[in-house]
């Protein structure tokens, strides 16, 4: 498969001694972990564990609705736990270099994919009680290779037991302001997951640093559902009811006595029903209304 690697597409790094610092995340609300070297990871003792994960992603012209740029393709699976995460798993450093020990995980859980240390792309320590440095790859592919990996994945060896299945992840933001990225961010990640999917979004310039800030502080902030209008509209459908319903005793209680039922009762009870019905018509439209905005809404890419 051809491919350009992400450390190769930055360029050659500078001598020993001048190297820059390492790139941290910066995005509001997302916790920051602790970058190292690669070269700082492979000294830690034998009492660290290691974690390797990739990124498969292709450039994607497409266009969502034919109005929203899709921008890229970006693979992640989601785990036999319910929560997302990256192809990978842990590697042995006793039995394994680090890209020996990927490609053998990913070799159950995709089967035609092999990375190599020109696709590493960082490291960091984990929070947590357990001593763990999380290792980060990301592999550009051509829209119709990724398009065999996620065919491939469907007959790997995990697939329905360990892996339930490739997502890709949608990188726009639509017009609401949730639908899209903010959405998908809102879900449950697997450990660093979710910091590095943030993480190399931003350091491959694929989503800009603002847009993905505006969509981690989407995710925290409270939605107001079509529900709730529903059950407004709901509470005056109540309210109508009881009025009706009061109306009617008191024309049944005059009935009793002849002489006291006149024309106006009848109006007012005629005029109270035709109330209550045109709201439970009002409440009927508005519940559909809102079914067909959120089911058929299609919004502009926030710019």
């Amino acid at each position: 498969m051809a491919a350009v690697g992400p450390m190769a597409a930055m360029g050659p790094l500078p001598a020993m001694g001048t190297l820059p610092p390492l790139p941290t995340l910066g995005v509001p609300g997302v916790p920051e972990l602790k970058p190292l070297t690669r070269y700082e990871a492979m000294r830690l003792g034998p009492g660290w564990s290691h974690s390797c994960h990739a990124m498969l992603y292709a450039p994607n012209p497409g266009m969502l609705f034919g109005r929203i740029p899709l921008r890229y393709a970006v693979l992640m699976q989601m785990r036999f736990d319910g929560l997302l995460g990256f192809p990978g798993g842990f590697v042995d450093r006793r039995y394994w270099s680090l890209e020996d020990g990927l490609n053998r995980v990913l070799g159950l859980g995709l089967g035609c994919v092999r990375l190599t240390e020109a696709d590493y792309l960082c490291s960091h320590l984990t929070e947590g009680p357990h001593r763990v440095v999380a290792h980060f790859y990301a592999r550009q592919l051509t829209l119709e290779e990724l398009h065999t990996i996620e065919i491939s994945a469907v007959h790997s060896r995990d697939h329905g037991m360990e892996v339930m299945g490739m997502v890709r992840v949608p990188l726009y933001t639509q017009k609401d302001r949730m639908g899209g990225l903010p959405n998908f961010l809102a879900n449950s990640f697997v450990g660093t997951a979710k910091f590095q999917l943030l993480f190399a979004l931003k350091i491959l310039n694929m989503v800009p640093e603002e847009k993905l800030a505006e969509a981690v502080a989407a995710t925290q902030r409270p939605k107001k559902s079509a529900i709730d209008h529903a059950g407004g509209a709901a509470g005056h459908h109540h309210k109508a009811g009881n009025e009706l319903a009061k109306a009617g005793n008191e024309l049944g209680e005059r009935a009793e006595h002849p002489g006291m039922v006149h024309a106006g009762a009848e109006q007012q009870l005629v005029g109270l029903e035709g109330q209550a019905l045109a709201e439970q018509l009002a409440g009927a439209e508005l519940e559909q209304g809102a079914d067909a905005l959120v089911e058929h809404a299609v919004a502009d890419v926030m710019e």
